[in-house]
């Protein structure tokens, strides 16, 4: 049940940025949203898997922040990727920069995310 309310917050987020390829007719445009919606279903569950350390429990929230930032790195880079790939296809007279920030800005928010529940869901301090 927590992970579930953890998780939709990101599903949220990054799931109005790929409404419209849905409708689209383009076999192109709808893989990439395919991928990407993969992509950031893999980073969030590498995440809830970060937060479920047991290991991580005692951590301050700066220290799980750092832990966080550096976790997941193959899934952080797909999901990063296949957004911009997403993107790309979706948009592609916006220029390419913009598309790597707001890909950018996903995976921030989704580690965000994840350090505002933990902060909120872990043990008060003794």
């Amino acid at each position: 049940m927590r992970m579930l309310m953890l998780g939709a917050a990101l599903v949220m987020m990054t799931s109005v940025a790929m409404t419209h390829a849905a409708m689209a007719d383009d076999d192109d445009a709808k893989g990439a949203q395919k991928l990407a919606m993969q992509g950031r279903d893999d980073y969030w569950h590498c995440l809830a898997r970060e937060y479920s350390r047991d290991s991580n429990q005692g951590l301050s929230e700066q220290e799980f922040g750092r832990s966080v930032a550096g976790a997941c790195p193959s899934e952080r880079q797909y999901y990063r990727v296949a957004l911009l790939d997403y993107l790309t296809a979706q948009y592609p007279n916006i220029d390419q920069g913009a598309h790597l920030a707001t890909a950018n800005r996903a995976v921030e928010s989704a580690q965000k995310d994840i350090v505002t529940a933990y902060v909120k869901h872990r043990s008060p301090s003794k």
